[in-house]
């Protein structure tokens, strides 16, 4: 597999089907929680198809199934024409302004590329880890969203294997959390269903009005004169990854016994997975025990918010939450001791806590760098095996995993997905920049004994 390679054969960039209407061209301002993302990179996911056997299907054709893809991510871009766009700034001297905003009236449209790879399906499924070459199913590498002045927000590469397809996603983080790109791979897996050639409807159509501060300023000035003077470009660190799978029964399980020790049932199957894996890791990493340890969540603020936000509101409306604990008060006490300073954590960040961070935020705007969240004693959370993954199937039935790229990772870094067979399973993909720390992980007793629930 070290010697696998992907060669580009073509590019492309898709505009959407129909023109703007007035309205749609008109620049959409950014929301604090947005412009925060300036330094995040490109998020990158992806869907892992089998080709239809020859026995089942003869007239399969890869020019065919391409032009279908290029014709539905049109019409998908009709109702999802914010990825079509381009961020813009506009600076003004006196009095001083410095304003981001999404442009659709200059964009050439979402890229789309067509790649081989002289690898099977087991070639990337089977190993351990997974191979080096996942990452060259995506494009856009290096990129953050400050880039995308300068570059699509969104560009599609569809990697055909030897017996398999790889549709992999990567999306500005600026204008899309995770909930919000699933949203659009699920439009587009539907209209593409549809085989419609004109305007076609779809089951959850995005809501892009900005969700606004009340008493402020929808457009919002930040304090630079020029972009060097907030933008951090950090190098993606040599990584081990590897996916581990919690069946619905082991996570049932985590959940009884996380809810038993603590007397209670509010902790969630999810709070009841991820501290376990905060323990574990915690030990795989053999910190000290007077050291401090956290776990970190990302969130989603729709419903939160009070009034809440539509679950079809399109952007990166997320926050994050935050366990604290040393290490030897993690270890000493227990599953549900861990799983219950989650739930705390989650069930204290609601709608006040959202609108005070982000009137903070506005009174003194800054963007985030992650060189600040560089720390060996934490691990941090991303995405959820909420979201509906496999749903989106693009004529090749369902697909067998979920994969990502390499940006926005580091050490102890875990991205959660559901499992394949449903039901409340899930797949966790943990990363470390140690191999002995993955092996100590992979060996871990309270790890292993959950992971072989079936």
């Amino acid at each position: 597999m070290s010697n696998t390679s992907v060669k580009r054969i073509s590019e492309c960039f898709i505009k959407p089907l129909h023109d703007l209407s007035p309205e749609a061209k008109q620049p959409l301002h950014l929301t604090p929680l947005e412009l925060f993302a300036l330094n995040v990179n490109y998020s990158q996911k992806g869907l892992l198809f089998a080709k239809p056997p020859p026995s089942e299907n003869q007239d399969f054709s890869i020019n065919a199934y391409l032009d279908d893809l290029q014709r539905s991510l049109s019409a998908t871009l009709d109702h999802f024409y914010l990825l079509a766009c381009r961020l813009a700034t506009k600076i003004e001297e006196s009095p001083h302004s410095y304003v981001i905003y999404l442009d659709c009236k200059n964009s050439p449209g979402v890229k789309f590329i067509y790649a081989t790879a002289d690898a099977t399906i087991s070639d990337i499924l089977q190993p351990g880890d997974v191979p080096v070459v996942v990452r060259s199913f995506f494009d856009l590498n290096n990129a953050i969203s400050y880039d995308g002045h300068t570059l699509p927000l969104l560009s599609i590469q569809v990697t055909e294997l030897v017996d398999g397809i790889f549709i992999g996603g990567s999306i500005n983080h600026v204008l899309a959390d995770a909930a919000s790109f699933w949203h659009f791979m699920g439009a587009w897996s539907e209209i593409f269903k549809s085989k419609e050639e004109s305007f076609v409807s779809i089951s959850r159509p995005p809501v892009f009005k900005r969700w606004v501060l009340p008493g402020y300023d929808p457009i919002i000035s930040l304090p630079y004169t020029h972009h060097d003077q907030f933008i951090e470009r950090l190098e993606a660190p040599p990584l081990v990854e590897r996916f581990f799978h919690f069946s619905s029964a082991s996570v049932s399980k985590l959940k009884a016994k996380a809810n038993s020790e603590c007397n209670t049932n509010k902790i969630s199957s999810l709070q009841a997975v991820i501290a376990l894996l905060w323990r574990c890791v915690t030990r795989a990493r053999r910190l000290s025990d007077d050291d401090e340890t956290s776990s970190n969540l990302m969130v989603g603020n729709r419903r939160r918010m009070n009034p809440p936000l539509s679950n079809d509101y399109f952007g990166n409306p997320v926050g994050m939450v935050r366990g604290t604990a040393t290490v030897r008060e993690l270890m000493t006490n227990g599953l549900g001791w861990a799983a219950f300073r989650l739930y705390e954590a989650v069930i204290n960040y609601n709608d006040t806590t959202v609108k005070e961070n982000i009137e903070s935020w506005i009174k003194k705007p800054f963007i985030f760098k992650r060189s600040q969240m560089i720390n060996k004693n934490i691990i941090l959370v991303l995405s959820s095996p909420r979201l509906d993954m496999y749903g989106c199937e693009f004529g090749l039935g369902k697909a067998l995993a979920v994969r990502s790229g390499w940006m926005n990772k580091d050490d102890g870094t875990i991205t959660m997905y559901p499992g394949r067979e449903g039901g409340g399973s899930m797949d966790v993909e943990v990363c470390f920049t140690s191999s002995q720390t993955m092996m100590d992980l992979d060996s871990d007793e309270e790890f292993m004994d959950a992971l072989k629930i079936e």
